[in-house]
């Protein structure tokens, strides 16, 4: 697909004159995008360096770092600026190419799509070499040494797997320049979503080290920060995509600039709500304004905040304007470059807030604290575990706005008179309750530090939560309460979930055989491979193992039980040897986990130093016990769905059957006795 097929860049139809001229229109406003990227991306690097130039002295003073050169102690921050504006960059314009622009017919991405494509894929090639550069950055910065002294590879590469942050940076270059081939290579709409995920995942290794990692409250720390840099990447990103297409003069900028409105609108919420508990856990208020890091934390957020009037303003002049006129773009570009300016320096303030060091902890944390981020307060009582509570800010928030959103639906269909079924309801709040309880009660809370506690949490993740998700059916509830964007109109919500349904992808996960697999797959790879025992302290694969069990699970079951439309559609004996052909593995890994002798993760909860958690073969045993017996409670739930479902399906082709025969006077019927009447007429012609 060339450029010259936006419709804003000009044809030859209309003669040669205004073809040319809005070609040149659309390039002058080309270059004027990439001079404003790259004053941001200068001012960014800038405010960086002159942040940490003010507190690196105080950093390596606390950290008894010798002074590894001024190349690193500025050039670390510059560089780690510019990488975090073209991450945002990256998401942002896979955002703006996947949900606020329409594809064109046939799948295929529409021109400024594929622009905004194609801009991700530059902006993640930057990612991925400045990630590439701060590497060796990173390991002079953390061993005090000169950067030209360790930049070789023999010597920087066996150095690497020991200082966390740089093996951090050598992912997220790997990831960054995966997700720039995947842009160079995606020409259909149903790539984006996924490049997309896939430049959000190359976010993490940053999000999960650094301050928020570290520490008391690291927990809470760490979940603050992914929702954070997500939530601002979404924001920046989008809005210099938005800019970017506003200034080619793009078809359908008032769509776009209507849907990331809505978008930035919840960025600025998650990112106001994060930023407030992530300084709560790292700085004491009285400490705000008496340390360098309370200051800087203050100067942050006075820039959100100004940011955020910014946009309410462009909300309240540029959107209606634009609406009126979609031609009107003045306003939304004025606002949006100012926006765009004002982000870089923003960006500058956080990369020099996070080289600068929090005030150290008043009390001396204990091994439980340092290790979990948070202390236990006895042996896991049925109170302690049911009133416990440390709520998850990822899957407690996620079961939360899934039970609300759901409820919103309802609402919708009922005000227009429509029937939802009171137990579809019943059903998915009750897994959002379990999902909620799991990961954010006293069950979370005890999960990390007990093996025991862990099972039975993974247990109801992935035996019970699905269940009763699937039969929510909130696929379904979507469809119907969503409305359809129609023949002319642009693609929304409804028609993405439909996308997502009817895709290869979702044809190949759910086929039985790759469906009952990936539930079960999950146990063995996890314990019996050794992944558990070897990352047994880290909260991100704690994270990752949360969201494997969920999601398999629901996949599973939305096979098996599921109400909502599929990809494909699969026989009620194949469901009933899904089921029974899985529990015997279900059976076994738990039978499997209590026959061993060896205890997984032992030399973690050792560190913990919990005295009534001293026998831990015992409490293995134990979660060996409940992984065995867990199977027994989702056997009897699905056997009672799928009776029901059956006879309801029998219920329904009964209907039919007769409306039928109620529109043909029983034609099948009356064909049905005629034949055999003819074969009695046969007979006795025979006999004869």
């Amino acid at each position: 697909m060339s450029l010259s097929q936006d419709p804003s860049v000009g044809t030859a139809v209309d003669g040669g004159p205004p073809a040319e001229s809005g070609r040149a229109a659309a390039t002058g406003n080309a270059a004027s995008f990439g001079v404003l990227s790259a004053l941001a991306g200068a001012m960014a690097a800038m405010v960086a360096a002159l942040v940490v130039g003010l507190s690196a002295a105080q950093a390596l003073s606390l950290l008894g770092i010798p002074d590894p050169g001024p190349v690193t102690t500025y050039g670390l921050p510059a560089l780690r600026a510019v990488a975090e504006l073209a991450a945002a960059v990256t998401v942002g314009s896979l955002l703006f190419a996947a949900f606020l622009l329409p594809p064109r017919d046939g799948g295929l991405l529409e021109a400024g799509g594929y622009r905004a494509v194609r801009r991700a894929s530059d902006a993640a090639l930057v990612w991925a070499g400045c990630a590439a550069l701060l590497v060796p950055l990173t390991v002079a910065d953390t061993t005090g040494q000169p950067v030209s002294s360790i930049w070789r590879p023999e010597v920087l590469w066996p150095v690497i797997t020991q200082v966390e942050a740089a093996g951090a940076w050598r992912t997220t270059a790997l990831l960054a320049l995966l997700v720039a081939i995947g842009c160079r290579l995606a020409l259909r709409w149903g790539w984006t979503p996924i490049l997309l995920a896939g430049a959000a995942a190359a976010m993490m290794p940053l999000a999960l080290t650094g301050h928020s990692s570290s520490g008391g409250s690291h927990d809470v720390a760490t979940n603050s920060l992914i929702l954070h840099m997500v939530s601002a990447a979404i924001w920046v990103g989008g809005l210099i995509a938005v800019l970017a297409h506003a200034l080619r003069g793009g078809a359908n900028t008032d769509v776009a600039a209507r849907r990331f409105s809505l978008a930035a609108t919840i960025a600025i919420v998650v990112i106001a709500a994060s930023g407030v508990i992530n300084a709560w856990v790292r700085v004491p208020a009285a400490e705000l304004f008496t340390t360098t890091y309370g200051r800087l934390v203050l100067a942050k957020a006075a820039a959100l905040v100004v940011l955020a009037c910014v946009g309410y303003l462009q909300r309240r002049i540029a959107l209606p304007a634009l609406a009126a006129d979609p031609q009107a773009r003045g306003g939304l570009i004025r606002f949006a470059g100012v926006e765009m300016v004002l982000f870089a320096m923003t960006i500058g303030l956080a990369v020099g807030l996070g080289r600068t060091p929090p005030p150290p902890p008043t009390v001396v944390p204990t091994p439980t604290e340092v290790e979990l981020g948070y202390t236990l307060n006895g042996p896991p009582t049925v109170g302690r575990l049911l009133f416990d509570w440390r709520f998850d800010l990822i899957f407690g928030t996620v079961s939360i706005v899934f039970a609300v959103l759901y409820l919103l639906g309802v609402r919708r269909l009922r005000k227009r008179g429509d029937a939802w079924p009171v137990g579809r309801t019943i059903a998915w709040l009750s897994g959002c309750l379990v999902l909620l309880l799991a990961t954010s009660s006293g069950v979370g809370r005890y999960s990390p530090a007990m093996f025991s506690v862990h099972m039975g949490a993974h247990m109801a993740l992935s035996m019970l939560a699905p269940i009763l998700l699937a039969l929510g059916g909130a696929v379904t509830l979507a469809l119907r309460a969503l409305p359809p964007a129609g023949r002319e109109g642009v693609p929304g919500p409804r028609e993405w979930i439909l996308a997502a349904v009817h895709n290869p992808v979702s044809r190949f996960l759910t086929q039985p055989v790759v469906a009952s697999a990936i539930f079960v797959a999950g146990f063995y790879a996890l314990y019996m491979a050794g992944i558990f025992d070897t990352y047994v302290d880290s909260h991100a694969a704690h994270l990752m193992m949360n969201a494997h069990f969920l999601l398999s699970g629901y996949l599973f079951y939305w096979v098996v039980i599921g109400i909502d439309p599929k990809p494909r559609e699969v026989a009620p004996l194949t469901k009933l040897a899904m089921v029974f052909g899985t529990l015997p593995f279900h059976a076994f890994f738990g039978i499997a986990l209590m026959s061993m002798n060896t205890v997984l993760g032992g030399w973690f909860y050792r560190t913990l130093d919990l005295g009534w958690n001293i026998d831990l073969l015992a409490d293995q045993r134990n979660g060996g016990s409940f992984a065995w017996a867990s199977g027994e409670v989702p056997l009897v739930v699905v056997m009672l769905a799928l009776l029901i479902q059956w006879s309801r399906s029998d219920e329904r082709l009964a209907k039919r059957t007769d409306r039928a025969a109620d529109r043909d006077n029983d034609a099948d019927l009356t064909a049905y006795n005629a034949m055999y009447a003819e074969l009695a007429r046969r007979d006795r012609e025979v006999r004869r």
